[in-house]
């Protein structure tokens, strides 16, 4: 019997949806933690990064509460990036009422099988509210005392339809990795007459990749501007060419990335590499300075999307991704504005000083390059 074939999208779009873009962990943090208290139903938490701490004290309180009011609450944590749980606070959840699910268990004799992880950041408000983004429930996102430190994230706040397609999307994880299966209804918010188009778009490891294939027929169809931010950035031959036609075409083609703060330094200078051939080709670069840059946002033209996935190979080929996608005039003016106010804290790297750089800087580029190729060569073996 022939297996049934993949549909090209997972969910449609969805018309009368309200999105409020919020900027930075002080923002949506706040509002997560009141959508949890105000939670009637269930509450639906899907996270990479859950590490204790003062943010992670926050969230462990208000789910207790919640659950302990007789919300259904359930938390998917991906196995790697629980690391930092501690056992106690991992116990004060289960008692407190939580349940608690890990996906992809780490065990030595998986092999490469461990790589692959769960790096979906979502809340789903008795299937009314979703909160979508980049963060983690860690202090990197809000550090006390160091406010200017935080790193830099952005979230979407969704209410109207497509909330029932990111409940749906918890659900298919949940089932699929908790021991007791999750039944709710399929009963879809009321969409606002004067809301905005909206989509989910995931990545499944191998197995589906919307968000890329999303992108690239956006940006091969963009007329006057793309712009995208992310943590990582190591882009395939694909990307690259995608990038340097859309510049060729006249579209304003803008990569903001990290600067010398990150987690991952080897993945920066390995994604360096690339930046002379794009900055030649006539994509402008620039290397956000303040703080770490984590978000992960695209805009072209009046099309958005934000959500977990970055442009690294690692990401596209290990990891579940989800977005959200929104096309609105007034949503995107919003996110212009937010580029605009990064771009002014950023250092821009042209072309002729970029060939100028200093011959450790070509070596660093060259060696953690190999390494990336490396992975790469890895991830392809195991793909056959």
């Amino acid at each position: 019997m022939k297996a049934k074939p993949l549909r090209k999208y997972l969910f449609p779009w969805r018309h009368g949806n309200r999105l409020e873009l919020l900027v930075d962990g002080q923002r949506f943090f706040p509002r997560m933690l009141e959508a949890i208290d105000g939670a009637r139903r269930h509450v639906l938490l899907e996270i990479y990064l859950f590490e204790s701490g003062v943010v992670a004290t926050r969230f462990i309180e208000a789910l207790t509460r919640a659950a302990g009011r007789g919300v259904a609450v359930r938390l998917l944590l991906d196995d790697f990036g629980a690391l930092g749980l501690s056992r106690p606070d991992r116990e004060r959840l289960v008692l407190g009422g939580v349940e608690l699910a890990f996906y992809n268990p780490l065990r030595f004799h998986k092999h490469l099988r461990n790589m692959f992880r769960d790096h979906r950041k979502l809340m789903v408000v008795d299937g009314e509210l979703a909160f979508v983004g980049g963060t983690g429930i860690t202090d990197d996102f809000d550090m006390p005392g160091h406010p200017g430190r935080s790193w830099r994230e952005t979230a979407v706040r969704v209410q109207g339809p497509v909330v029932a397609d990111w409940q749906a999307l918890f659900r298919r994880a949940w089932n699929r990795h908790a021991p007791k299966p999750l039944t709710l209804s399929r009963a879809e918010p009321p969409a606002a007459a004067d809301g905005m188009p909206g989509r989910v778009t995931v990545s499944s490891a191998l197995a589906r990749q919307e968000i890329k294939r999303s992108l690239y027929s956006r940006a091969r169809r963009a007329k006057q501007r793309l712009w995208i931010a992310t943590a990582y950035f190591v882009p395939s031959r694909k990307l690259r060419r995608v990038l340097e036609q859309a510049d060729r075409r006249g579209v304003d083609v803008r990569l903001l990335l990290p600067g010398a703060h990150t987690d991952h330094p080897g993945v920066r200078h390995a994604g360096r590499r690339f930046y002379e051939g794009l900055l030649q080709a006539g994509v402008r670069i620039f290397e956000y300075q303040p703080r770490f840059l984590h978000a992960k946002t695209v805009l072209c033209d009046d099309w958005v999307s934000i959500g977990s996935s970055n442009l690294d190979r690692w990401n596209l080929r290990w990891n579940l991704e989800a977005n959200q996608e929104v096309e609105d005039a007034a949503f995107a003016q919003a996110v212009q504005s937010m580029f605009e106010e990064d771009f002014r804290h950023s250092v821009e790297c042209r072309y002729e000083d970029w060939r100028r750089r200093p011959w450790y800087a070509r070596w660093r580029e060259r060696w953690w390059g190999r390494v990336d190729m490396w992975l790469e060569s890895l991830g392809r073996r195991k793909a056959r």
